[in-house]
């Protein structure tokens, strides 16, 4: 192979290996984030796994757990879950009657997902808050999922602009110094990125675990902290493999309707 040759291969390499990577997001948005006295109360959500502002899809198997949490009452959902196509890939849809005022927590865990490319596992602990009939309490309530983040501004009623703060929590501990992705949900690919490094920010949690982000436009906007741990899932072979727990939560941003 002549020189010139390899050299050219040598530095597409180190291009491709210096791109931007894109973001993994689990997904789960119900179609609606309020619902009034008067309402529709029937919301219909959808779980997909995605590259969310790319809108590249990757298959979703069934969840393992999917519920809904109001107050401290906690119901299984798995059993209703359809499965359907997001984005040309194996997604998940349901319905969900609200019967009642109160903020209802929708949450799922995941199978994980084999990463080869990174030789790792990735599991995201998804979630969303839909505020039902005026009530609004608990809405900085916890699940206590693996990996999870806890609003500490109330996750509904939202315009943009708003800074948004939570509370990235690992086992149930804070997790200071941690990288937290945020993606939009780009529906349609109606916005194109200036380049690669718009297309996920990321922002740290402080020493308490702690995180900001003001949304710069309307529509569904993902936090995904990233914590990873040694060993943690043992594959059929008996080989241990890291993996990548994600804290993955899905806020809802409006317009401001004034002039």
């Amino acid at each position: 192979m002549k020189r010139s040759v390899i050299i050219c291969l040598s530095l597409m390499l180190v291009i491709s290996l210096a791109q931007v990577s894109q973001a993994h997001f689990g997904v789960m948005l119900p179609d609606k984030t309020m619902v009034l006295s008067g309402d529709n109360p029937k919301l219909e959500l959808i779980l997909a796994f995605c590259h969310p502002f790319a809108q590249n899809g990757m298959d979703l198997a069934k969840p393992q757990a999917f519920g809904v949490q109001v107050g401290k009452d906690k119901a299984n959902l798995l059993n209703t879950l359809q499965e359907t196509k997001i984005l040309a890939k194996q997604a998940w849809k349901t319905s969900y009657t609200l019967k009642k005022p109160g903020v209802y927590i929708f949450y799922f865990n995941p199978q994980p997902y084999w990463e080869a490319a990174e030789d790792k596992y990735i599991v995201h602990h998804t979630k969303t808050y839909v505020a039902a009939f005026g009530d609004e309490a608990g809405w900085d309530r916890e699940v206590g999922l693996k990996a999870e983040i806890i609003p500490l501004t109330r996750p509904f009623g939202l315009y943009t602009g708003n800074v948004f703060r939570g509370l990235v929590k690992f086992k149930g501990k804070p997790v200071p110094h941690v990288d937290v992705e945020v993606e939009y949900w780009n529906q349609n690919k109606q916005v194109t990125a200036p380049n690669d490094y718009f297309v996920t920010q990321v922002v740290k949690t402080d020493r308490n675990g702690v995180f900001c982000f003001a949304a710069p436009q309307a529509g569904w906007w993902g936090f995904s902290a990233l914590n990873m741990e040694k060993n943690a899932i043992t594959q059929p072979d008996g080989k241990k493999k890291d993996a990548e727990y994600g804290a993955v939560l899905w806020v809802q941003f409006t317009d401001w309707p004034g002039k």
